[in-house]
């Protein structure tokens, strides 16, 4: 398979959630892109985004992510498509009452890796990328929760993403915590050459580190 141009690529498509969201999208994602998606509560992001990710599918049209068909991707190939692509979460979703390594760890082991030693030193690489490698057996209860996203954040780089999707990331972060983990973000963007598109409605931030911005008013993309 050749090798994509365009990470997320949408061609008229329909996005739906119970209801229709937006309709004729068209939406082109580079590779090592960073780009915001903005628009007002309930507008549509996360659907978008939970499309993109093969959480809900698609209604109408055609969709590319990572060189994956997803327009009427089978639930054998979405498996395939999640290790291609990393998710950070508003809420984190880590499991509290397990350490931070485990975290990182047991994302490898749901998606295939077998080798002990080698999921050890995967997992304390990308911890190490986060800053958390000294937090490694600290239980997620005890983080605060700017550690807690960076844990999101290692988690969704354990296995080398093309693509990483930030649904609201710094949503539930102070100001300060929060232009740390979008520079985080930016910072994986550049060194990495990891594509991330990232959800927010915090206008301040995106002022502060400027990126091409997609919105989404009244069903419609726009730029």
């Amino acid at each position: 398979m050749a090798e994509p141009q365009y990470v997320i690529r949408l061609e008229n498509a329909t996005i739906a959630y119970e209801k229709t969201l937006l309709s004729n999208v068209n939406l082109q994602i580079r590779k090592g892109e960073f780009a915001y998606l903005i628009g007002k509560t309930g507008s549509g992001k996360s659907s978008l985004l939970r499309t993109i990710y093969a959480d809900i599918p698609l209604k109408e049209g055609a969709a590319e992510v990572c060189g994956f068909n997803i327009t009427k991707i089978k639930k054998r190939n979405i498996a395939m498509l999640r290790r291609h692509l990393g998710i950070v979460f508003q809420d984190f979703q880590l499991l509290q009452d397990r350490t931070v390594a485990y975290n990182v760890a047991f994302v490898l082991r749901a998606t295939g890796w077998k080798n002990k030693k080698t999921i050890y030193e995967r997992t304390m690489r990308v911890l190490q990328d986060v800053s958390l490698a000294d937090k490694a057996d600290e239980k997620i209860f005890r983080l605060s929760e700017g550690e807690r996203q960076r844990v999101g954040i290692a988690r969704a780089l354990a296995n080398e993403p093309e693509l990483i999707i930030a649904d609201e990331p710094t949503g539930n972060l102070d100001p300060i915590t929060s232009e740390q983990i979008v520079k985080l973000l930016m910072d994986i963007c550049e060194k990495k050459g990891t594509t991330v598109f990232i959800s927010t409605h915090d206008y301040i931030m995106i002022k502060k580190f400027p990126a091409r911005t997609i919105a989404i008013e009244d069903g419609k993309i726009v730029e």
